[in-house]
C-alpha cells in the first residue's frame, strides 16, 4: 500500500500552496483568505522512485469554536490517523504562535513521524529565523518556501526517509483481488453481502454507512477472489466534511490493492457525473474495470431496458467504452455469477501477453494505414513496439521524437492494438521513447 502523507498547520501558512508544489498541478485552492481549504484534498504523487497519497487540510484552529472549525479540526484528526508522514507546515514570516504550540502538542500526541517545516522561508534573514521554531519540540525545522520551490526537496528527503518499509500487514493470497466501488449508496455493502451470502457488512439506506474497506474472501471453483468493499466516494467538490472525505481516501487505497474493480451504479440513477467520477480513479490506478448496474429490480418501474441503459452508459462513459457492462440486483440475487464471470475474464485481459512479432507486425500495418501526419515539416517515426509488462498492459513505442506524438494518434493506435488483441475491461498504459530518451 502506497504511504500516505498528511500536510497539517494553522490556517494561512501555505499548505495549499506546498501541496501545489508537490502534486505539479493547480489542484488545491490558493489564496490569501484564512480557511480557504475546508475539505481534504487527495492526490497520488510520484518523488524519486517512491510514490505516495497525499493529502491537504483544512487550516488547524483550536480556537474558535465555531461548527465549521469543529469539522475541519474533525476531518484533520482523520487524516493524521491514516498518515504514515505528518507535514507540519508553519509560517517564517510571523514566527511560532499559540496555535502553533496548540498543533505541535496535539501532533507530538500522534506518535506519528512529524516534519517540521518553516514556510515563507524565500529569504536569508526569514531561513536563519527559522530556528525559533525548534520550540515547538518537533525537530529540526527545515526552511522551505513552497511559492519559490526552495528548499522543498531537502524537505521531501526527510519525509520519504521516514516512509515505513513494505505494507502493514500480509495481503492475503488470492487469484483475484476484486473492488467495489461508487458513489454512496448504490448497493455496494448489499452487494457484497449477496455474493458472500452472509451478513459480513452492515447494509443501511444511509450513505456512508460503509467507512473502512472490508475484506472478504470467497472461492469460486478452484480460484479464490478477494472481495473489497468500500465505503463510497462522491464527486470531489460533493464530498462533504470529515468521515465521508475520510472514506475517499480508503477507496482510493482500496482501488490501488485491486486488479479489478467493479464501478457500481444506481439504475434508478444512471450514469451520474459522480459514476463518471469514480471510473475515472480506477482508470487513473490502470486498473480492471466492469461497469455494473445495480438494482436492476428497479428497471420495468424506471422504463428502462438493457438497450436503453447500455446506450446511456456508452454515452457518458464514453471515454471507457472498452469496459464491460454487467447488470445485477443484490436484493434479489441477480446477475451475480455473470458479474463475477466478467470480473475474471477481465482479469484474464489485464494480464494477457501479446508475442512481440505478432504485436509489432499489427503496428506496423496501423503505422501504414494512414501514416501519421508531419508537424512542422517533420513526420514522426515508429520504429519498432514491444510489450514491457501485464497488469496493466503495458507497451513502449521506439519513434524518432515523442513529443511529436499526438493524443489523437496515440487513441488511434490503441483503437488498432484493441481490434486485434481485445483487451475488454482493460486499460492499456503507452510510452512512447524518441532516441536518446531516457
Amino acid at each position: 500500500m502506497k504511504p500516505v502523507v498528511a500536510i497539517v498547520g494553522r490556517p494561512n501558512v501555505g499548505k495549499s500552496t506546498l501541496y501545489n508544489r508537490l502534486v505539479g498541478r493547480q489542484s488545491a485552492i490558493v489564496s490569501d483568505i484564512a480557511g480557504t481549504t475546508r475539505d481534504r484534498v487527495i492526490s497520488e504523487v510520484e518523488w524519486g522512485d517512491r510514490t505516495f497519497i497525499l493529502v491537504d487540510t483544512g487550516g488547524l484552529d483550536l480556537f474558535p469554536e465555531t461548527d465549521l472549525w469543529r469539522q475541519v479540526k474533525a476531518q484533520i484528526d482523520l487524516a493524521i490517523a491514516d498518515a504514515d508522514v505528518i507535514i507540519m507546515l508553519v509560517d517564517a514570516a510571523t514566527g511560532a504562535t499559540a496555535a502553533d504550540a496548540d498543533a505541535a502538542d496535539l501532533l507530538r500526541r500522534t506518535v506519528k513521524p512529524v516534519v517540521l517545516a518553516a514556510n515563507k522561508s524565500d529569504n536569508q534573514e526569514r531561513s536563519f529565523s527559522a530556528v525559533e521554531f525548534y520550540e515547538l519540540g518537533l525537530g529540526d525545522p527545515t526552511p522551505i518556501s513552497a511559492y519559490h520551490n526552495i528548499g522543498v526537496d531537502d524537505l521531501m528527503t526527510r519525509v520519504v526517509d521516514l516512509f515505513p518499509e513494505g505494507i502493514e500487514a500480509p495481503e492475503p493470497e488470492a487469484d483475484l483481488k476484486l473492488a467495489i466501488v461508487g458513489r454512496t449508496n448504490v448497493g455496494k455493502s448489499a452487494l457484497l453481502n449477496a455474493i458472500t451470502d452472509s451478513d459480513r457488512a452492515i447494509v443501511s439506506p444511509v450513505p456512508g454507512t460503509t467507512r473502512d474497506t472490508l475484506d472478504t474472501l470467497v472461492q469460486r471453483g478452484d480460484r479464490s477472489v478477494l472481495l473489497i468493499d468500500t465505503a463510497g466516494i462522491r464527486r470531489r467538490g460533493k464530498i462533504g466534511l470529515g468521515i465521508e472525505h475520510y472514506s475517499v481516501l480508503r477507496s482510493l487505497r482500496a482501488i490501488d490493492r485491486a486488479d479489478v474493480a467493479i464501478v457500481l451504479t444506481d439504475a434508478s440513477e444512471l450514469g451520474t457525473s459522480q459514476d463518471a467520477h469514480v471510473a475515472s480513479y480506477v482508470l487513473e490506478a490502470y486498473k480492471g474495470l466492469v461497469l455494473a448496474v445495480n438494482k436492476w429490480d428497479l428497471a420495468k418501474k424506471v422504463e428502462l431496458t438493457r438497450e436503453k441503459a447500455t446506450d446511456i452508459i456508452r454515452t457518458r462513459f464514453a471515454f471507457a467504452r472498452y469496459a464491460p457492462i454487467c447488470f445485477t440486483s443484490a436484493l434479489r440475487q441477480t446477475g451475480l455469477d455473470g458479474l463475477l464471470d466478467t470480473a475474471e475474464a477481465v482479469y484474464s485481459e489485464w494480464t494477457k501477453s501479446v508475442p512481440r512479432y505478432d504485436l509489432s507486425r499489427t503496428v506496423m500495418n496501423a503505422v501504414s494505414e494512414p501514416p501519421p501526419s508531419p508537424m512542422g515539416g517533420r513526420s514522426l517515426r515508429i520504429y519498432s513496439v514491444s510489450q514491457d509488462q501485464t497488469g496493466p498492459p503495458t507497451f513502449t513505442f521506439y519513434v524518432n521524437r515523442s513529443d511529436m506524438v499526438h493524443f489523437s494518434y496515440r487513441r488511434y493506435l490503441e483503437n488498432r492494438i484493441r481490434a486485434a488483441y481485445d483487451f475488454k475491461g482493460s486499460p492499456l498504459r503507452m510510452h512512447f521513447k524518441g532516441r536518446g530518451e531516457s
